[in-house]
């Protein structure tokens, strides 16, 4: 095969796993590698990852996709991007050293600090400041419980990375973070976008020494090292760029190019785009960001907490039947319960799934939010559970684009990418609840590592249009129409989704306040 003259590397670090691709100018993939990330539960709702398996994982990446490639070609590469999930609590010392496990985006035990953080700033002046709706996954809460229960370490922090700044930082030496990310943070004036005072006084912290300025995505921020291409196997001097989130980049990946566009990236959690044409007000539920893409001035952004993770939970948690016909079948076991649910009815004979085991971020914003099934009978079958599942998830879908819809966006096509595109039932229930068609991009397009070599190719000269090469490069695979028959069920069963978890909020709350007070 004849050499390119431009190669990228891309590097996605999510929650379950970190993938990269190293990716030709024309848009062929030339290696590719992945490693599991795990989860460590130290104590009730805390969740951290270790950040040397991160970096583990990352260099042997680079290790697999240059044996692959070989070195006249990894000689060619002309940038690197990562992006990574997104917010972040990793406190490093001045060598760059983790002092503790990465308390991620799942992590939930600093409620009681963005309660505090909210009444001290007042919570109409917090929105107005940071754009949108505290919550629990967010910086400056985990910032102060950090501080207040391990001051030791604490006080030994010279400053707090995103993931994917961890991985800069081991690439380039330099501390760093990208403009997305720190606006996802709840840190940022969203309006000048630098760090709120605000915010900082009411966690006591100076946040100009502990955060690092924000880079824009396609801002060189440094590059490989000696010391880091040994390890990796690339070559010192490829230009490493600040980058985005998973939730910017997968949106770049997905092909959103014009309004109406909405996508939505399935996978441990869901991430939704939806473009919009003027800037949203900051105290709604989903809020616009602005967006670089041309002809789509802002998009909403709306993270939803469990997805994919709600299927895996049912199949570890209640599973084991499907698991035993699906091997007496020798069929995987989500190709078998993507074949039952298709077989049930629309609307699960009554039994509907709330998927909230672990909160909710977009609309609902909380930490309380629990996951339930309702409306089982003596009559309910396993299979009405196995629908439900894919159905309450795509309950929650709608929920995010209604809220998005009434504040001015414009939904005609889902674009489905990442894990949960694979089912087909899964978005044949997505078109018929939403009421649009379901775009299936190919196995490339909407793959988050894709949408990293966009932002490197586009920083160093390589895609210098970035519309253009989006447009050349993204493929749509399948369109799946919605099911009448289903569709109108789904219409009817909306109002009840919503109205019974208006009506279980304040118990749900009052519930998680008494379960903590009985495990002090």
């Amino acid at each position: 095969m004849q050499l390119a003259e431009n190669y990228l590397i891309g590097m996605d670090l999510g929650t379950t796993n970190v993938k990269a691709i190293l990716m030709d100018e024309h848009g062929h993939v030339v290696a590719s590698g992945s490693r599991e990330n795990h989860l460590i539960f130290p104590g009730p709702n805390m969740v951290e990852q270790s950040a040397d398996e991160w970096w583990d994982h990352a260099s042997a990446i680079f290790r697999e996709l240059s044996d692959a490639a070989g070195p006249e070609i990894i000689s060619r590469v002309r940038g690197i991007s990562i992006s990574s999930q997104t917010v972040t609590m990793l406190p490093v010392d001045r060598d760059g050293h983790p002092l503790r496990g990465a308390m991620i985006w799942m992590d939930s035990r600093s409620a009681k600090e963005m309660h505090y953080i909210s009444l001290t700033l007042g919570h109409d002046n917090m929105v107005e400041l940071i754009g949108g709706q505290p919550d629990v996954a967010f910086l400056p809460n985990k910032i102060l419980w950090f501080k207040n229960n391990e001051p030791e370490l604490f006080a030994k922090t010279h400053c707090i990375l995103q993931a994917s700044s961890y991985i800069n930082y081991k690439l380039t030496g330099v501390f760093s973070t990208d403009l997305d990310q720190a606006a996802r943070s709840q840190c940022l004036n969203i309006h000048t976008l630098k760090w709120e005072k605000q915010i900082g006084d009411a966690i006591g912290v100076n946040l100009d020494d502990i955060l690092p300025e924000p880079k824009q995505p396609t801002d060189i921020i440094g590059y490989v090292t000696e010391a880091a291409a040994k390890e990796t196997g690339l070559m010192s001097g490829i230009p490493v760029v600040a980058g985005a989130s998973d939730a910017m980049t997968s949106m770049y990946a997905t092909g959103l190019s014009k309004l109406g566009d909405a996508s939505e990236s399935s996978g441990t959690t869901s991430l939704v785009f939806v473009g919009s044409s003027v800037q949203s007000a900051c105290n709604i539920p989903v809020v616009t960001k602005p967006c670089a893409i041309s002809g789509i001035p802002y998009v909403f952004d709306a993270p939803i907490n469990t997805s994919g993770a709600a299927l895996k939970w049912y199949l570890e948690s209640l599973g084991e039947i499907d698991r035993e016909k699906a091997a007496a079948l020798n069929k995987n076991v989500y190709t078998y319960i993507n074949e039952v649910a298709e077989e049930v009815p629309a609307g699960s004979n009554g039994v509907m799934f709330f998927p909230y085991l672990l909160g909710e971020r977009a609309p609902l914003w909380n930490s309380h939010a629990r996951g339930m099934f309702i409306g089982m009978s003596l009559d309910t079958t396993h299979e009405d559970f196995t629908r439900s599942v894919f159905e309450g998830t795509a309950f929650a879908l709608r929920h995010v684009i209604d809220t998005i819809k009434q504040a001015g966006g414009k939904v005609d096509s889902l674009r489905i990418t990442g894990g949960g595109s694979k089912s087909r039932t899964w978005s044949k229930i997505k078109a018929s609840m939403l009421r649009v068609p379901v775009l299936i991009l190919d196995e490339r397009s909407g793959d988050v590592p894709f949408g990293d070599t966009l932002i490197a190719g586009n920083a160093v000269g390589v895609f210098p249009d970035l519309t253009k090469t989006i447009n050349e490069l993204i493929s749509v695979k399948e369109v799946i129409r919605p099911v009448d028959e289903w569709a109108d069920i789904y219409d009817k069963l909306y109002p009840f989704y919503i109205d019974m978890y208006e009506a279980l909020d304040k118990d749900l709350l009052r519930l998680r306040n008494k379960w903590i007070e009985i495990n002090k």
